[in-house]
């Protein structure tokens, strides 16, 4: 039979705190909602609220309207230019960033990161390998490309990184991503590596992160390249045309 909630803030922020330091919490470091808090914590809603200020005031904890909360510092003010940028870029100008960024990223993660924080590069690769829909698989593969740039140690390449990584989660990108994991390689190639680039960051082996992690983004890059490639022939095709991928990955158009 399950008690009735505690209103005290000071056992809310224990809790709390509790939470935050033993990293279960869900993708992308997000907090769940006060509610579904309050009822994991046993507490009340105005203890939980009242906890969360004064997370926030000490910087464990930042909030966006309309988004959530989430473990960490809060990003500089770059992300309040992110709706301009993604207006003003297209998804191949986000792969070029990546290629560029995120080997780097890796070859860091290799030197500096800790034991803790590479069990928790595998647990969130098994997480993606497991998702079945492509909204999770999204979350997922997000929270484990952000421990690697955390990892990395440098504040500077990872405000780079969340701003990148929040234009590529924008809704206009949705459709292409999903028709993306419809074309050329299929899942499990993605999942084998990235447990080569986790491996080669546990090996300490930087050089070895860094081209695992370049292999990956490569082959997005070419997914992505071969979807937008289909839309466009999709959108021009003669009605009653059908537009396809062959075994051999090739392009077709069928009647």
């Amino acid at each position: 039979m399950q008690t009735e909630p505690q209103d005290n803030s000071y056992y809310a922020l224990e809790k709390l705190r509790d939470l935050i330091h033993s990293e279960k919490f869900g993708a992308e470091g997000r907090l769940p909602t006060e509610r579904a808090l309050a009822e994991t914590l046993n507490v009340g809603r105005r203890a939980v609220r009242r906890a969360l200020e004064v997370l926030e005031s000490e910087g464990l904890i930042w909030r966006r309207q309309g988004a959530g909360t989430f473990v960490g510092e809060k990003p500089d003010g770059w992300s309040d230019h992110v709706d301009a940028l993604v207006a003003g870029t297209d998804i191949m100008e986000i792969m070029e960033v990546r290629l560029r960024l995120e080997p780097q990223l890796a070859q860091l993660a290799a030197m500096r990161a800790k034991p803790a924080k590479i069990e928790r590069m595998r647990y969130l690769a098994d997480k993606t390998g497991q998702s079945s829909d492509g909204d999770s698989k999204e979350l997922w593969d997000g929270s484990l490309h952000r421990q690697i740039a955390q990892s990395a140690g440098n504040k500077l390449f990872l405000s780079i990184f969340d701003v990148v990584n929040r234009i590529r989660q924008d809704a206009a990108w949705q459709s292409i991503r999903e028709r993306a994991r419809k074309t050329g390689t299929n899942g499990r190639t993605s999942y084998q590596q990235h447990i080569a680039i986790v491996d080669a960051i546990a090996a300490r082996d930087p050089g070895r992160a860094g081209e695992a992690m370049r292999e990956h983004l490569l082959m997005h890059q070419e997914r992505l390249i071969r979807a937008t490639s289909l839309e466009a022939l999709d959108d021009h095709s003669p009605e009653g045309e059908q537009i396809g991928i062959r075994d051999d990955d090739t392009l077709s158009v069928a009647s």
